[in-house]
């Protein structure tokens, strides 16, 4: 287990076991601790996701930071399952994503759903938006990831305007 899904599989268990929220080991690399960017963490069980929450741009201080909090809110708040309890934890599996910053794109051409995230969001007021990450298995087009969006948002893309972006991640997952 690398140090990204090792720090995602102890904030998830020492949450889950005493509701408490870990602080960021101090022996972790300079990258996770001075750097920022957003994360997303997806927690499978048995290979099923069982949770996936996170945030495109960064909200906290460092890299680590970030991980424990996407990855407690993708324990507890993910709204399509309920929360993670005690005697899951031995079947859970961790994958963390790195958000690169996103760009907008002017022509979907620009896309690749194996290698590019987008986010949409409506220039309409109120705006809505969504999210899906790169490289997702039952996702092969473009035409798929834009639907996936665009259903996940509440979006409609014969009535709404869309503003498009689209981003890279490193990802770490256990093997």
């Amino acid at each position: 287990m690398n140090q990204y899904t090792s720090l995602a599989k102890k904030a998830t268990e020492t949450y889950v076991k005493e509701k408490k929220i870990i602080l960021p080991p101090k022996n972790l690399s300079k990258e996770l601790l001075e750097k920022r960017a957003g994360t997303f963490v997806t927690i499978e069980k048995e290979g099923k996701l069982r949770g996936c929450i996170g945030t495109y741009l960064p909200t906290k201080e460092n890299i680590a930071k970030e991980i424990i909090q996407n990855t407690i809110s993708a324990a507890t708040e993910d709204y399509r399952f309920g929360e993670i309890k005690k005697e899951e934890l031995p079947y859970l599996s961790y994958t963390v994503y790195i958000l690169n910053p996103p760009e907008l794109v002017k022509n979907i051409k620009e896309l690749n759903p194996k290698k590019y995230g987008i986010i949409i969001r409506t220039a309409d007021k109120p705006t809505r938006s969504a999210l899906l990450l790169p490289d997702l298995e039952e996702v092969n087009t473009t035409e798929e990831q834009m639907d996936i969006v665009c259903q996940k948002g509440g979006i409609n893309p014969a009535e709404d305007k869309l503003i498009v972006f689209r981003f890279t991640v490193e990802k770490h997952e256990e093997k």
